[in-house]
């Protein structure tokens, strides 16, 4: 008895670890003013399939880390700090442009069909816009955290991670869907400071996710000596 419950335990405590390690970093609410500014005031119908294709995004490219982040990185000799380190470059030097863009390049005429942002759907609404490299460090450190020695106990921990990433999309799809209500309350001139200022704080995070990346790589190069 003991035996079958103590994957189902893993399982369960594996939900909540994934949803509260990922939904802080990924920010859903944020992000939705972010890709608020991106998008533009396209209807509330092209909101939500352009939400839903995030959000599904998102929970492909999570799980994919998840079950295969850490062998990708191994057969490609690579390391979470160079992740980081060029992953938080590429995430401020987008930042730096929303920061410098003008206000007119935000507004778009209402009603674009979400086929003309199918270029950018992935890059850069889902990545690095939505999973950026932290996220991807997260999801990192919690695929090595899923394994195990048992099989069983691998596949409970894994299977308890994806629904909390399932979780994680779901708040994504919400908060970019209905962003457009957020836009309301704040009004054209809120709305334009909070995308300012959700812009420098993209650039600050990419600041200290290349920082972390960096200051590691400095530390394993000084220890080599």
């Amino acid at each position: 008895m003991q035996d079958a419950v103590t994957p189902l335990l893993l399982l369960v405590k594996a939900v909540p670890l994934a949803f509260l390690a990922l939904f802080p970093v990924i920010n859903p609410i944020g992000t939705a003013v972010i890709l608020l500014g991106m998008t533009g005031p396209i209807d509330s119908a092209t909101r939500r399939t352009i939400a839903a294709k995030i959000a599904f995004n998102t929970f492909v490219l999570l799980a994919i880390v998840l079950f295969v982040g850490s062998y990708l990185l191994s057969f490609f000799g690579l390391t979470i700090p160079i992740v980081q380190a060029a992953g938080g470059l590429v995430l401020a030097s987008m930042g730096w442009r929303m920061l410098n863009q003008d206000d007119s390049t935000t507004s778009q005429s209402p009603g674009g069909a979400a086929a003309s942002y199918g270029d950018r759907l992935f890059y850069p609404f889902t990545f690095p816009i939505t999973v950026g490299p932290g996220c991807i460090a997260v999801a990192l450190t919690l695929s090595a955290h899923t394994q195990n020695e048992a099989f069983v106990n691998t596949a409970c921990r894994q299977a308890g991670a994806v629904i909390g990433i399932i979780g994680v999309c779901v708040a994504v799809y919400l908060s970019f869907a209905y962003s457009e209500l957020l836009a309301r309350r704040l009004g054209a001139s809120g709305t334009k400071v909070m995308l300012r200022m959700m812009a420098f704080i993209v650039v600050c995070l990419g600041a200290e996710i290349f920082w972390n990346g960096a200051a590691t790589l400095i530390r394993q190069l000084l220890m080599s000596k």
